[in-house]
Parts: C-alpha cells; sequence; structure tokens
C-alpha cells in the first residue's frame, strides 16, 4: 500500500512509518512545513520515500492521511486534481487537542461523509465537536526504546516545547515552585531562554534541545518525569519515560488521568502534591524505581508498537474497501 502523509509530527511519524508499506512524505526545495521530507533526527526505514510535489500528480497513491486543514486542498493540488475522501480513500489524523472556546471547537472535518477522523486520545474525541463525521481512536504506539532508568541525577526532567510562548498552556508558570522541590532539566526546542524568563538559577533550571537518541539517554538518567502541562493533547514523551522505567510526577488532566495508572507515579491537580512526590523521589531512589517499573509495565501492556500498528492496519483496510 502506498501512504501518502505530510511529515508533520516526528514522534509519531516515527511510529506509523514502522508499519508494512510504502510511505510517500512531501518534499520541497526549501524544506519547509508542506515538505520537510524525511526525519533528520529520527531513524526512518527506507519505505519512507520523498516525493515532489511534481511527482504526485502521477503517484499511485492507495490512502491520504490528512493531518491540518489546508491539506484538503493542497493534496488534490498536488495529486493532480484527485480529491482525497473522493477520488482516493482518506482518512483525518488529529493530533490535538482543541483550543479556544472548548466546549464549543467544531472540528474542521466535522460533519463529512468522505473521511473517518482519527483522534489518538480519548479524550481528544470527547473534548472535539465531530459532527456526524465518522471518527475513531487509534491511541499512540511508542518503539520500545528499552528499560533504560537509572535516576542517577537527583533531578527531575521535563519535555517541552517553547515553554515561554506557550507559557500557562505548558505549566511554564508552575516549574519556579516545582524547583524548589527538584531542581528541574528541560528539554525541547526554544527553552534556552526559559531559566532567566522565570528568574530561575542555572542550578534550579537547566535547558536544553538533543536529538532523539541523546534526549532518551538524558531522560533515563533523571530521577523523575515531570508532566506539568495544563492543556494539550498526550506528549508522547511522557509515554516515552515511562518506557524508559520512569516514575512519573504529572497534572492530573487531559489523557494523563488514563495513562499513568496507580503505582506507577503521582497524577494529582494541586501542585504542592507534585512538589512532595518529587521530594519523595529525590529522597527515595528505591521507591522512584519500583514506580518506574510499574510506569513501564504500564505502558508496555497500553502504548506498544504492535497494538498501532494493528489498529492502523485494520482501518486502512477498512477505508479501502
Amino acid at each position: 500500500m502506498n501512504i501518502l502523509l505530510w511529515h508533520v509530527h516526528g514522534s509519531w511519524t516515527t511510529a506509523f512509518v514502522q508499519g508494512p508499506h510504502t510511505y510517500l512524505v512531501p518534499v520541497t526545495p526549501d524544506r519547509g512545513p508542506d515538505g520537510l521530507g524525511r526525519a533528520r533526527t529520527f531513524d526512518w526505514p527506507d519505505s519512507v520515500r520523498e516525493v515532489t510535489p511534481a511527482e504526485l500528480a502521477e503517484a499511485d497513491v492507495d490512502v491520504v492521511v490528512l493531518q491540518r486543514p489546508h491539506e484538503w486542498q493542497l493534496a488534490e493540488q498536488w495529486l493532480g486534481g484527485r480529491r482525497p475522501g473522493r477520488d482516493l480513500p482518506a482518512v483525518y489524523l488529529e493530533h490535538n487537542a482543541p483550543d479556544g472556546e472548548v466546549p464549543r471547537s467544531r472540528h474542521p472535518a466535522a460533519d463529512r461523509d468522505d473521511v473517518v477522523l482519527v483522534h489518538v486520545t480519548h479524550f481528544n474525541r470527547l473534548f472535539w465537536d465531530n459532527g456526524s463525521t465518522r471518527t475513531r481512536v487509534i491511541e499512540h504506539g511508542i518503539i520500545d526504546p528499552g528499560h533504560r532508568y537509572t535516576g542517577r541525577l537527583p533531578r527531575a526532567a521535563v519535555v517541552v516545547n517553547d515553554p515561554v510562548r506557550r507559557g500557562r498552556y505548558t505549566g511554564t508558570d508552575l516549574l519556579p515552585a516545582l524547583s524548589e522541590a527538584a531542581p528541574l532539566d528541560v528539554f525541547g526546542m526554544r527553552t534556552e531562554a526559559l531559566a532567566s524568563h522565570l528568574g530561575l538559577s542555572a542550578d534550579r533550571c537547566r535547558s536544553q534541545d538533543l536529538p532523539q537518541a541523546q534526549l532518551l539517554a538524558a531522560l533515563a538518567e533523571r530521577r523523575l518525569y515531570l508532566h506539568p502541562v495544563r492543556w494539550t493533547s498526550l506528549g508522547l514523551s511522557l509515554l516515552e519515560a515511562m518506557h524508559l522505567g520512569m516514575p512519573v510526577v504529572a497534572l492530573a488532566t487531559t489523557e494523563a488521568v488514563a495513562a499513568v495508572p496507580p503505582g506507577a507515579g503521582t497524577l494529582s491537580t494541586r501542585p504542592e502534591e507534585l512538589a512532595r512526590a518529587a521530594r519523595h523521589y529525590l529522597e527515595e531512589p528505591e521507591a522512584a524505581r519500583e514506580d518506574g517499573a510499574r510506569a513501564r509495565r504500564a505502558a508496555l501492556e497500553r502504548y506498544g508498537l504492535t497494538r498501532f500498528l494493528s489498529d492502523w492496519e485494520h482501518l486502512l483496510t477498512e477505508v479501502r474497501s
């Protein structure tokens, strides 16, 4: 099967392209948002092929996976007039939770009869107004990095992109108080100004942007994974930390309440409880190790790659029939 999809979400796509198909990923000379091509910081198999817009006009495409509203028109234009959902089978994959006036958030693919709308969490499907469009939930799948947790560094790992701009969405305002319980190592894009923005010393808050392979190794050395995010879809970094064997300290918001079971860490809507849990793990390394092992077992059971690929295989076969 030849599957056309844009490189939008590197971590998610890395799992998706582990399937048995050929994956056509658009590339443009500037490698901009609509033509990133193959990932440079993730390991993708040879079955992922870069295709130019000109090549797509004549390309043999079996299914289109849309991920952004403007891709409807873009796909029709680049596919030589073939319309996703009409002339070619299509699904619309929604990575994100709704934004703005959430109870009234109508999905861009609502009330369509030519596409299946796929959400990555049950929370997202619940909170989006999907109208009459057929919906599915296919939860995330993670390539197992192995049980690599050492927790040798008595610090909390946080993974977030653009925390200064995103502010309360990512719980950036909670970090100064939490850094008093456990010094923070914040990983992700555009984090370099975070400590100065929050008025924190370099010891209490350090920032670094690492390639994926180095990131997982760095996470595994920290004592715990801190997830202070108020509003988001389910962060793949949280699931990766659980796979590594890290205990989780997280706000009890969005899909995290379903992803992190009892015994795998602490979930609460009270930041002071998260601070107490972080201190506990710093003071009790064995407790951190035991809870991290439970987190890993839970993640493997629910977010394993085999289940993820099987779910997608069933859906892609269905939309082609």
